[in-house]
């Protein structure tokens, strides 16, 4: 049985069990929320240990990390390398959107490697067979896209994005929609070309309830896929991201329907103006389905710097009820991430996630920053490396000492507002101090 089939017949499972506990909410209420589909734990029924995570409502943010081979770069020592620098830099989940090389090969070290939940995207795999056989994605068949769905849901894998919720109506009101950057997803790139050519509607659509048969039997979390997200500030909330996430409601009903776990994934670029009022049109028009977004991007302008851009909407977008941040790393939009661009991401996407929390009042966050500030007040460096997002960094201060921190010394604004608060002046008269504080 699926986690969601258990908790709906009230049983608690292994991982609501140890999910609820690192979260700090009783069993039940995980089993309750897994029950009403505004939590997802995704594992594959056939994966060994994991670390798994709970994703949804009131919980802790979430970050993913993505990595993977392409036909350009097909090198899978470097994206393991990357996989263990993002689960270091602490992602909860990565993804494996490996196009070219040995994608079996590749997922299947993925799925070695890291002790995390670990997602993909089927249809990568189905359009490189296309390629292959018949020298074309457009060649690609139906089977091709089950027979991908089948075979990574048998090698283990937690979560897939499948870009279910793209029609013909979509298509059509994409069409009237005069975007700047139509597509950008690309799965929605290989799947509305092949629908165009074919004159066919989109078989994962169509055939729904086969994709859904296919993760029930695997306990295969699906993320619904956002084929036509905005790729720039100036396409957000048009009429044809309304018209997906409309198609995307359905789905989560009928995915729910069947006993599978389901969240849906979102943008992509979204002015700050916007964010708010995408979470809710999609926390309401998908029934309070988790939420997967890719960001968000504020602007379009910062190439380079695109993981601070996508940390300021992840932190908007978390806040206004986002449950899983996808990494963006200083590399988007310019080329191939380095192991330094993935963990600078994935820093970036945790800082968002925590901002996030503290916003919303998930549990723990405030304590967090509560117990920094007084490590900061005390001095006490080596309980300030323990509760940063990122402790690596204390060691490379090089104002740093013997555990005491030497920025401003004795002109300390810390030390010195005690001192006087506790009654007299500091041990040391400050003149000409330069501290800002």
């Amino acid at each position: 049985m699926t986690q969601l089939l258990e908790a709906r017949a009230g049983r608690v499972t292994l991982e609501m069990e140890r999910t609820a506990q690192g979260e700090g909410v009783s069993p039940g209420a995980m089993q309750a929320a897994v029950a009403a589909g505004t939590v997802v734990i995704p594992r594959n029924r056939l994966r060994g240990e994991i670390d798994a995570c709970a994703i949804g409502k009131g919980l802790r943010t979430k970050v993913n990390a993505l990595i993977g081979t392409s036909s350009d770069c097909a090198d899978p020592e470097m994206e393991v390398r990357k996989l263990r620098t993002a689960v270091a830099a602490g992602a909860d989940a990565i993804m494996d959107l490996s196009t070219g090389g040995d994608i079996d090969g590749m997922r299947q070290k993925s799925l070695r490697t890291v002790n995390v939940p670990v997602g993909s995207v089927p249809v990568y795999q189905a359009a490189t067979w296309a390629i292959e056989k018949q020298g074309s994605i457009v060649a690609m068949t139906p089977e091709d896209m089950f027979s991908a769905i089948e075979r990574q849901a048998a090698d283990g894998v937690d979560f897939m994005a499948i870009h279910c919720a793209l029609n013909f109506d979509v298509l059509t009101r994409l069409q009237k929609a005069r975007r700047v950057t139509d597509i950008v997803s690309r799965g929605g790139a290989l799947l509305t070309g092949w629908m165009l050519h074919n004159r066919r509607e989109n078989p994962l659509y169509e055939h729904y309830d086969r994709v859904l048969e296919i993760l029930k039997a695997y306990d295969v979390t699906l993320s619904l896929g956002d084929a036509i997200r905005p790729g720039c500030v100036a396409d957000s909330l048009d009429g044809a991201q309304i018209q997906g996430l409309l198609v995307a409601g359905e789905l989560v009903g009928r995915a729910r329907a069947a006993g599978v776990q389901v969240m849906v994934e979102g943008p992509g670029h979204v002015p700050m103006h916007h964010v708010e009022a995408t979470i809710g049109l999609q926390k309401r028009l998908c029934h309070d389905a988790p939420y997967f977004v890719l960001g968000t991007l504020v602007t379009d302008v910062a190439p380079g710097y695109d993981h601070i851009t996508a940390a300021v909407g992840g932190a908007l977008a978390g806040a206004a009820g986002t449950d899983f941040i996808c990494y963006v790393t200083p590399a988007e939009h310019l080329g191939l991430p380095s192991e330094e661009d993935v963990y600078a991401g994935v820093i970036a996407a945790r800082i968002a996630a925590h901002a996030a929390d503290l916003a919303k009042g998930v549990r723990g966050g405030a304590e967090r920053d509560l117990f920094m500030a007084r490590a900061r007040a005390a001095g006490d460096r080596a309980a300030q490396r323990e509760l940063a997002l990122d402790p690596a960094v204390f060691g490379d201060c090089p104002n740093c000492s013997n555990g005491s921190c030497r920025l401003c010394g004795e002109e300390c604004a810390v030390r010195i507002g005690l001192a006087y608060l506790a009654g007299g002046p500091p041990a040391r008269e400050i003149r000409g101090s330069t501290a800002t504080g």
